[in-house]
């Protein structure tokens, strides 16, 4: 496999992994919704919901949106 086509593959896995993780704090943020929590236990599970969605799916896409430099610019690819 080419370097290209890893780095191709990992940034498929991270955006996967993202999807993966967006479906299920949708899920528990719907689960979260149907229950009978009262206005304060939902607000303050909604907002460690929320900190814990950021914390997990932010890296991910950081990483992803992070530009690739493999060398610098105007170097001729002289070792």
């Amino acid at each position: 496999m080419s370097r290209e086509e890893q780095r191709q593959a990992v940034r498929e896995l991270r955006e996967s992994l993202i999807a993966q993780l967006e479906e299920l704090y949708g899920n528990a943020f719907e689960t979260l919704a149907s229950q009978n929590l009262g206005e304060g236990g939902i607000a303050r599970l909604t907002q460690l919901l929320l900190r814990s969605r950021e914390a997990a799916i932010t890296p991910l896409q950081e990483e992803i949106e992070a530009p690739l430099i493999t060398r610098a610019p105007g170097d001729a690819g002289t070792p």
